[in-house]
């Protein structure tokens, strides 16, 4: 099976279940930059998140997806402003991998360095499949 990025596009309208808490209806985030790539042991996940703190990521995994969330504040702006050229994304992001079935996502081991979330997801050995939260560190690559 094929590693599958769900979701894949620069800005979406994520709409809420009726269980889940919100401020409203529907909420714009932007997705980041992620490499995807396999080693002999592992599928290793890297996402780039520059000014974002590791406090303000939130990693989860259920089944076979793993999806990585968070809020870059825009912190360095001041009053009003007249961009010319804007192309850094700040507020809520997403993004969600789909891990192909020979790799253990229930395994999984995060660490977050100079603006880099480095994921490893280790080849499959048989566990359970139920959704956990993923710690993240401040470990060197």
């Amino acid at each position: 099976m094929p590693i599958r990025k769900v979701s894949s596009s620069m800005q979406f309208s994520r709409r809420w279940s009726s269980g889940e808490k919100r401020s409203s209806a529907s909420e714009t985030y932007w997705v980041p930059n992620t490499d995807v790539y396999m080693t002999n042991d592992c599928l290793v996940i890297k996402v780039e998140l520059a000014g974002i703190q590791r406090d303000e990521l939130e990693l989860t995994a259920e089944g076979n997806k793993l999806r990585i969330h968070g809020f870059r504040k825009d912190g360095c702006r001041k009053g009003k402003c007249q961009f010319q050229i804007m192309e850094i994304n700040y507020g809520p992001f997403e993004t969600t991998i789909e891990i192909p079935p020979n790799y253990e996502l229930n395994k999984a081991q995060a660490m977050y360095h100079n603006g880099f979330l480095r994921v490893d997801v280790p080849l499959k050995n048989e566990g359970e499949n139920g959704p956990r939260s993923i710690p993240v560190s401040d470990q060197d690559e």
